[in-house]
Formats: structure tokens, C-alpha cells, sequence
């Protein structure tokens, strides 16, 4: 592909290391749209979609001789990590091969105990060694990044961007500790931060403290989702989807906003249009700005 059309370059045949979720699907199938014939390589525990369509095989995230193996098998000289991996290997998992051999200290301290950002990392230096070049999914499926402004028909109130602000504020400072990238404001008050267990699940746990009344039902909420300080974003930018809309409406917020440019929103149709069948907005923003115009 040539830097003129907009198309990364990509030397070998394009891979995709799929964990979770229908995100590393769109990005197969925005890979096929660039005439693209990529190999999936299928998480072992986490990928969970049907890739009868596609080439690919089963592989442990730890197991790198592998990797290196189908590499040179299938002439494979890029890569894009796309998906959900909800268990990190034991260190005991871990192949490697003679390349990455000298990593094997850096393994043991980051699996141990690194955050999400700094395992992203390591893996992908760990798979530059091998020979291949990471992209980044926005690279092969640019059409996943979110703008700047409202998505759909519903905009912001005064109080909504007191929200962002506050949330914006906690999630910078969150992803700073390398632990989350998503927060929670309620009338100007951060009520939620994500934790390992995802948005999702934060989300959740924000509809439990309204079910219980801990949050007043007069006041609507923001959940604001921004890339780490410093990320890598070649890999785990923040993307919210259908579900995301739907357990944000069921937490009783007003809406969700999400960093322009850094950011990914899957189905991005479904997504607006759920959002504007459930009265909430969608938004990006710059944080680093003190204001948001709706």
C-alpha cells in the first residue's frame, strides 16, 4: 500500500492478533477492503469470533516460538493487536525464541506486575524483535476513529460538561498510574473509576449505586473514556460500542464522551443510533482543553 493513498506501509502479509470482542473482526475485515489477506492469529482462551472466512490458527499470547514459526510460514511482515484479553499467561507459558530469549527477565517482572499499558509495550517490542513491524488498528480501519463533536442528535447540557470536565480530569490522572482509562462524574462528583474489570463492569457498579440509591436520580452523569498519558497507541486505545451505550443508559447517565482522534467507536451507526433512540450523547473532546463546546 502506498503512504499516498493514506494506507500505511505494509511489507508481507498483514496479521492479526485477535482476542476478544468483534473489534479485531471489523479491523480483519477493513484489512480485506485494502486488499488485504490477512492471518488471524486466534488467542488461545480469548478470541471468540467465527474466523472460518480467514486463515488463521490458534496460539498461547506467551508462546512466542510459535508465533516466530507461522511468521516465517506464512511470510507474515506486519502486525495488529485487536481485542479483549481477559487473562495474562504465567510466566511458565512463556516460549521463547532466541531472539527474544534476553527478554525473559524483563517477562518475569512485567507479567508479574506491570499494568496494561506497560504489558502492551513489552509485547510490542517483544514482537519487533521477531521481525515484524506493529501498526496500529487505526492504521488498517481509520473509518474506527471518533471525532471531535457530537456523534448524534443529542448535545451536552451546561451540567454534562461540568461532568466531562471532572471525569476527563480523574481519567487523566488514572491513566497516569497505568491501572484504567475510563471515569465516572455525577453532578460534578467522580462516583467510578475503571478498574481491571473493564467498562463494562464500572458501568454496572454505577447502576448499582442508583438502584441503591447512593447516586440521586435527579443528576444524569458522564462516563468519559481517554487514552494514558504517554500510551502507546498502537495498541488498547479506548473504544466503546453498542453495549457500552445501552449500560451507560441503564446507569442512568446522560452521556459518554470519548478523546477525539484517540479513540474507537465500533459500529459506529448502531452506536449513534442507539444512542439517539435512548436520548444520550455521544461526544469527542479534547482534554486537554478546560472547556467543551457542545
Amino acid at each position: 500500500m502506498s503512504a499516498a493513498s493514506g494506507a500505511p506501509e505494509i511489507s508481507g502479509r498483514l496479521s492479526i492478533l485477535a482476542g476478544k470482542g468483534q473489534f479485531p473482526l471489523l479491523v480483519a475485515h477493513a484489512a480485506r477492503d485494502m486488499g488485504q489477506d490477512p492471518y488471524i492469529f486466534r488467542i488461545k482462551g480469548e478470541a471468540d469470533q467465527d474466523w472460518s472466512g480467514f486463515d488463521s490458527g490458534e496460539i498461547n499470547l506467551a508462546d512466542l516460538s510459535s508465533f516466530a514459526a507461522i511468521t516465517r510460514r506464512e511470510g507474515i511482515g506486519s502486525v495488529v493487536l485487536a481485542g479483549g484479553i481477559g487473562r495474562r499467561p504465567e510466566i511458565n507459558e512463556f516460549r521463547p525464541t532466541w531472539r527474544s530469549l534476553t527478554a525473559f527477565p524483563t517477562a518475569l517482572r512485567v507479567l508479574a506486575s506491570a499494568g496494561d499499558d506497560k504489558l502492551l509495550r513489552f509485547v510490542i517490542k517483544v514482537l519487533e524483535s521477531e521481525g515484524v513491524r506493529v501498526l496500529g488498528a487505526q492504521q488498517v480501519a481509520p473509518e474506527l476513529l471518533g471525532g471531535s463533536g457530537a456523534l448524534g442528535r443529542v448535545r451536552p447540557r451546561s451540567a454534562d460538561l461540568q461532568d466531562i470536565a471532572a471525569a476527563s480530569a480523574a481519567a487523566l490522572a488514572l491513566g497516569r498510574l497505568d491501572v484504567g482509562q475510563g471515569a465516572v462524574s455525577v453532578a460534578g462528583r467522580v462516583v467510578a473509576l475503571e478498574g481491571l474489570e473493564g467498562t463494562d463492569a464500572m458501568l454496572e457498579r454505577v447502576a448499582g449505586l442508583r438502584a441503591s440509591q447512593r447516586l440521586s436520580s435527579r443528576h444524569g452523569g458522564v462516563l468519559v473514556k481517554l487514552c494514558k498519558p504517554g500510551q502507546d497507541e498502537r495498541a488498547d486505545l479506548p473504544s466503546i460500542g453498542v453495549q457500552t451505550v445501552i449500560k451507560a443508559q441503564a446507569a442512568g447517565l446522560s452521556g459518554i464522551a470519548l478523546e477525539a482522534g484517540r479513540a474507537l467507536v465500533l459500529e459506529r451507526e448502531q452506536v449513534i443510533a442507539e444512542a439517539d433512540r435512548l436520548g444520550l450523547f455521544v461526544i469527542g473532546i479534547d482534554p486537554r482543553q478546560q472547556e467543551v463546546t457542545p
